[in-house]
């Protein structure tokens, strides 16, 4: 998909001969902290109310002030998750979005990214979460999605975060919400069911469940 679907045309420009208080004036009409500044079509930079703050001439333009500029801008053709990606790596709000010779086309929120992504996943399916922790160099999708499938259960979607250890921190979204039996799988398997969010009471009464189904098959 491309990013041009997400731009906003709500959202304002500055120019490099804006002075500190306009600039400042228009982030606080429009309720934004950073804003990108054009320069003849070509984006030129990003700044953040912070900047301006730290001006003391209110009356300087942009173009004559030595403060950080914030050169983050991402290309069209890029992929919404990078895009979200800069926004959280650089700590925007409002993302910059640019051609590949660095003509401006617009900007992007953080809120309609995020809308973006969430109603173009499966998160707002009904179903329960399991979370795994597994070691990094036993971490196989292939095994974890048997066990599933041999209980009927359908994977919608998988995070994977790293832990400290060199553990992997796996929360898989199911199709189900009753995960008693693919749980006991897990276990059975050597998994370390950190969480399960579903229909079941809690992990222990669950795990207690199987602890006696275990002790009466070895009787």
């Amino acid at each position: 998909m491309s990013l041009s679907t997400l731009i906003s045309d709500a959202i304002p420009v500055l120019t490099p001969a804006d002075t500190v208080a306009h600039a400042l004036q228009i982030m606080e009409d429009n309720h934004y902290n950073q804003l990108p500044v054009i320069n003849e079509d070509i984006f030129w930079a990003e700044v953040t109310e912070n900047d301006l703050l730290e001006i003391d001439n209110t009356d300087a333009m942009l173009k004559d002030l030595e403060w950080p500029q914030h050169h983050s801008a991402i290309d069209i053709g890029q992929h919404p998750y990078e895009a979200l990606k800069s926004m959280f790596d650089w700590n925007l709000n409002v993302l910059p979005v640019v051609e590949s010779d660095n003509k401006y086309c617009g900007s992007i929120t953080k809120d309609s990214l995020l809308k973006y992504l969430y109603e173009n996943s499966l998160m707002q399916v009904p179903g329960g979460i399991i979370v795994l922790n597994i070691p990094a160099q036993h971490y196989s999708l292939c095994e974890i999605a048997r066990i599933c499938e041999n209980e009927d259960i359908v994977i919608l979607d998988v995070h994977i975060k790293n832990m400290p250890a060199g553990d992997l921190e796996v929360t898989l979204k199911t199709n189900k919400t009753i995960l008693d039996a693919v749980v006991a799988s897990f276990e059975r398997h050597k998994y370390d069911v950190k969480e399960v969010f579903s229909e079941i009471t809690n992990k222990e009464d669950l795990l207690d469940k199987y602890h006696l189904l275990m002790n009466y098959i070895n009787m």
